[in-house]
């Protein structure tokens, strides 16, 4: 009887290739790695690259070489001109308010230079630009909002668009402490519609484009001012001062360190205001 040969011993089973896993997220396996370190990267963690992909860390590293776009003057780039929607929905919510309460939205909003002084009621120095006293004054308030508000939000961006917007109803509820009488109340975002007319003409001046129009529409508008009556002229040169000044300040402010410049302007201004209407406090309440 034949025997049969012995069996050769069985050979060691080759270990598996380990599968590997995002560096990011060890939970998940990927055979995709990123072009620039190698490290192994899953879907969630891919960007598009030239070739292939790259982890979030290589195209973070990649970009602090690359400048920003900017604005015209420094502000980061607009594409929706979100302030100034923003600004005509309260100017719109607000109106609403006026028409269902009443005289009571306008009385507890409307600057009032003697509840100014003597309550400290200093938010309606700005409360006041978001009142208006009818139908026709919101609609042009609104209409001008609507046609200079998103050239100059895209021009200076969002933050120094609304610096000015503010600064300038500031302005010109500052003039309005100064030569209003005591029980004068005021409505409406007109002083700071007339900065930003104002800072429409700086800007043009300074792109050397022609200016004639809008310097038309601020003189009609002057003198729709002055000859109509019941129009407060203080609150609309107060805003136009103001915004002007701000506009140039941010406009013209030197390349090398333009961002603190620019902060220096607009804190520059708000303290000037500031001082303005505590100096006129002071004499109103030493006098009272």
């Amino acid at each position: 009887m034949t025997s049969q040969p012995p069996s050769p011993p069985p050979h060691p089973e080759q270990p598996a290739e380990a599968v590997p896993t995002c560096y990011r997220h060890p939970d998940k396996e990927t055979w995709v790695r990123c072009q620039r370190c190698e490290r192994p990267i899953c879907p969630d963690c891919m960007r598009d690259a030239a070739v292939g992909f790259q982890c979030p860390e290589c195209v973070a590293d990649g970009n602090k070489g690359l400048r920003q776009a900017r604005s015209t003057f420094g502000g980061s780039v607009v594409r929706t001109p979100i302030v100034t929607y923003t600004i005509l929905v309260i100017n719109v919510l607000v109106f609403g308010a006026q028409y269902l309460t009443g005289e009571r939205v306008t009385a507890e909003l409307a600057m009032w230079p003697g509840r100014v002084a003597v309550f400290d009621e200093y938010y309606r120095l700005i409360s006041a630009a978001f009142v208006h006293g009818g139908l026709f004054h919101i609609l042009f308030n609104c209409w001008a909002l609507y046609v200079v508000g998103p050239y100059l939000e895209r021009a200076f961006g969002h933050v120094r668009f609304i610096a000015i917007y503010l600064v300038s109803a500031l302005g010109g509820s500052a003039l309005s402490m100064w030569v209003d009488s005591l029980n004068q109340t005021t409505v409406g975002a007109s002083g700071a519609i007339f900065g930003l007319f104002g800072a429409v003409f700086v800007v043009g001046r300074k792109l050397n484009l022609d200016v004639r129009g809008i310097a038309a529409l601020i003189a009609i508008n002057l003198a729709i001012t002055f000859i109509v009556p019941g129009i407060s002229w203080t609150g609309h040169i107060g805003g136009l001062i103001t915004g002007s000044v701000l506009a140039g300040a941010l406009a013209y402010a030197p390349k090398n360190n333009r961002t603190l410049w620019q902060v220096l302007a607009i804190v520059g201004a708000l303290a000037v205001l500031a001082v303005l209407v505590m100096v006129k406090v002071s004499a109103i309440m030493s006098t009272g």
